[in-house]
């Protein structure tokens, strides 16, 4: 999973993504309109973000006359996947479950999506340890 080497993106900059991504490409008075009614974001507050999300390599844009139309360069599923897994990787792997567990509630799932889940459930369990180990500091872990 390379996506830009793991470039971090902020919770607005995932809003001007969305849009982007939902659209394939966008103008950015189609941003900032679909925005400024989503969020309530000045024209101002989208160009920021549009510009920084240039700077990161998220964003190329194409100049039309006076606007610019811009165009995702990484993939919104590979970038939902590199920051959950960089998310995962800051957690305590012994209550990693739990949030997993907690995520399955949370969000929707549809039949497929639940099916899938299971099959690789049913596959790793075949492999799990009976404990997970801790990776919090070693002299400090309250996990146990």
């Amino acid at each position: 999973m390379e996506v830009k080497a793991q470039m971090e993106i902020s919770d607005a900059e995932w809003e001007v993504m969305r849009v982007i991504w939902t659209l394939g490409s966008a103008t950015s008075h189609t941003v900032i309109e679909a925005l400024s009614e989503k969020m309530g974001w000045k024209a101002a507050t989208t160009k920021t973000l549009l510009g920084r999300l240039m700077k990161k390599g998220a964003l190329t844009a194409k100049k039309n006359g006076r606007a610019f139309t811009y165009f995702p360069e990484i993939p919104e599923q590979e970038a939902m996947d590199v920051a959950t897994i960089s998310l995962f990787d800051h957690l305590c792997q012994m209550r990693a479950g739990a949030t997993l567990t907690a995520l399955a509630k949370h969000v929707s799932l549809s039949q497929t999506d639940i099916a899938n889940l299971q099959k690789l459930l049913t596959e790793k369990a075949k492999t799990a340890p009976e404990k997970v180990s801790c990776n919090c500091l070693l002299d400090d872990c309250h996990c146990q």
